[in-house]
């Protein structure tokens, strides 16, 4: 046995206390009702926005932007030059919003109970195969490590979607002068916008990064203010899940809904100041 074989041996999931099997649990609430909720949930967002994103416009020639509303998902939009036919300007920017996502915290507790049964549910017992599961110190599962890093760069689409959302509320003509207007694709922008906001503030991560690493709240004044600021993004933290799960569903309806206009299928309601 190699030294690297034994640590991971090492480091497999104890036994622990609770009933062994999966599925077994002496819990007699609807336990799998959550799990199974949301797995359909992430499965037809996640599967719609990768199929977007990615697929849809290289296979159709559909566009992603209609009466000034650029889908999310290709903000900021990257072209350039003789692009190829295959590549979608989504996946130039795509990697960034999914690896986030696909490496948050909670987002791990809910797809490792819902897509792998580890464990499907608190006290609840999981397939004796996962034994030999060396949690995240082996691959791929140790790229979950990169998420702090993936938290810095979703600041950067986060803030050209601010952008979007001031000219959405505004008709801009070939002079480039704005003119007002409350159209309802704005206003899901507004909505999708700041629930990605709150997402991202209420980051394990950031709060680690802002008020972590520090024995005295108090020494100095720039500790209180990091204090503070902590306090502040715990608040947000404690909602972490709903943030997850609204925004997942905000950016999937905006990227519907700029598609529905691009079809035809829907003309965008506005008032025009």
């Amino acid at each position: 046995m190699t030294v690297q074989a034994a640590v991971l041996r090492a480091l497999r999931k104890p036994r622990g206390t609770a009933p062994q099997g999966f599925g077994a649990t002496s819990r007699r609430d609807a336990w799998a009702l959550a799990p199974a909720v949301q797995a359909i949930v992430f499965s037809v967002c996640a599967g719609y926005l990768t199929f977007s994103g990615i697929l849809w416009t290289p296979i159709f020639g559909t566009g992603y932007e209609a009466d000034g509303y650029l889908s999310p998902l290709f903000s900021p939009l990257i072209t350039f030059p003789n692009m190829p036919w295959w590549l979608s300007p989504g996946l130039l920017i795509l990697w960034i919003p999914i690896g986030f996502r696909a490496t948050c915290y909670y987002y791990r507790k809910a797809y490792y109970r819902f897509y792998f049964a580890d464990p499907p549910g608190c006290a609840v017992g999981e397939p004796t195969i996962h034994r030999r599961f060396a949690l995240e110190n082996a691959f791929p599962f140790i790229l979950q490590n990169l998420h702090r890093y993936l938290l810095y760069l979703a600041f950067i689409p986060l803030f050209f979607l601010w952008v979007d959302v001031v000219k959405a509320f505004a008709d801009w003509d070939v002079a480039g002068i704005a003119h007002p207007r409350l159209g309802f694709g704005g206003v899901l922008f507004l909505v999708n916008t700041g629930l990605l906001t709150g997402y991202s503030l209420s980051c394990h991560s950031l709060r680690h990064l802002v008020g972590g690493k520090l024995d005295c709240y108090s020494c100095s004044r720039v500790r209180r203010v990091r204090y503070t600021l902590w306090q502040r993004l715990t608040d947000l933290n404690r909602n972490h899940m709903w943030w997850a799960w609204a925004s997942l569903i905000t950016v999937t309806l905006s990227d519907v809904y700029v598609r529905l206009l691009v079809l035809g299928v829907l003309t965008d309601p506005a008032v025009r100041f």
